[in-house]
């Protein structure tokens, strides 16, 4: 009698389970993730939703296609470096009221999956779409270079991830974010054009892309300038002796003219340039904005602004 009465229960409780993925499954709208569980979007019918971001490169997008119908802000504030950020229980507490959180995905917040299973707020990656180009090296091999936005193409499956989720999130203003996307990927078309333009004055012998982090693949892809770097994506505490060896004679052999660092990651070019007949052509913008008073105040300025530096100082236009 005890074995049947223990079958029916566990029997029932089976039964429940599937029952409740499948209920569970039917409510659910579309959301992306790479990782950890997170609630489906819920519709706003009667205020202005609220979406967070992780940092402040999508959220310029966000607010180029919300407009006035979203409001927007980043976790990360301008000058932060993204990877390893550590959230707050201020940031904790601003997730958890807001309807929505945007991410790059593909690794890039490592601290993600953790904070969000803390808000329990719906998320969605806004790099889902795109093919990764996948790092050659290092602690990271094998895994995917996350600075996809570098790439005005990559960009376009941004604007579209961002206003599907926004038509989700606030169906009656659907045809606006849609409206909105599709004249912000004709600017960013523009501006990919125009960047290429720009790159193609730097001769062939002198079109090296070197960085301290790998964080221009897509970038060196698009625009064909073949990419040296410190260190691959987030790993600044990599940098070995033997890595800037390789590098600096990577600079001799192929006589590149000028070396880059990025905005939000200690300078470590100083010793390279003291050790070799370059130049340090300038600081570039990638994981962030600038404060509004800044040289890159939005994503498109941050675009413009690398794409200049970068052919001013390998085409010895400008040195500093």
């Amino acid at each position: 009698m005890e074995r049947k009465k223990t079958y029916r229960r566990t029997l029932v409780l089976a039964i429940i389970a599937v029952l409740g993925v499948s209920l569970s499954g039917g409510c659910s709208t579309t959301e992306h993730s790479d990782g950890g569980a997170t609630r489906p979007i819920v519709a706003v019918t009667d205020r202005k939703p609220v979406v967070l971001t992780t940092f402040t490169v999508i959220a310029d997008m966000a607010e180029v296609i919300g407009g006035d119908d979203i409001e927007v802000a980043s976790i990360t504030r301008p000058g932060a470096e993204i990877h390893d950020y550590q959230p707050t229980q201020e940031d904790i507490k601003k997730a958890q009221k807001a309807d929505l959180v945007l991410r790059n995905g593909m690794g890039l917040e490592r601290w993600f999956d953790k904070f969000i299973h803390r808000a329990q707020a719906p998320s969605v990656v806004l790099s889902e779409g795109i093919d990764p180009i996948n790092i050659a090296a290092g602690d990271y091999q094998g895994k995917p270079n996350p600075h996809a936005w570098m790439s005005t193409d990559n960009a376009l499956v941004y604007v579209e991830n961002i206003a599907k989720a926004f038509g989700q999130l606030l169906p009656k203003h659907k045809d606006d974010f849609e409206s909105r996307a599709a004249d912000y990927k004709d600017n960013l078309k523009a501006i990919g054009d125009t960047m290429k333009k720009e790159l193609s004055q730097i001769p062939k012998e002198q079109r090296a892309l070197v960085t301290c982090e790998g964080a221009f693949s897509y970038l060196a892809r698009d625009m064909d300038l073949e990419e040296k770097y410190l260190w691959p994506v987030n790993a600044e505490n990599a940098l070995t002796p033997q890595s800037r060896a390789g590098v600096e004679q990577y600079i001799r052999e192929h006589k590149v003219p000028a070396v880059f660092c990025e905005s939000t990651v200690e300078d470590k070019m100083k010793p390279v340039v003291e050790n070799t007949d370059t130049i340090y052509g300038g600081t570039l913008y990638v994981d962030s904005l600038s404060q509004a008073d800044g040289p890159v105040p939005t994503y498109e300025k941050l675009l413009e602004y690398d794409a200049t530096i970068i052919t001013q100082a390998l085409t010895g236009k400008k040195k500093n």
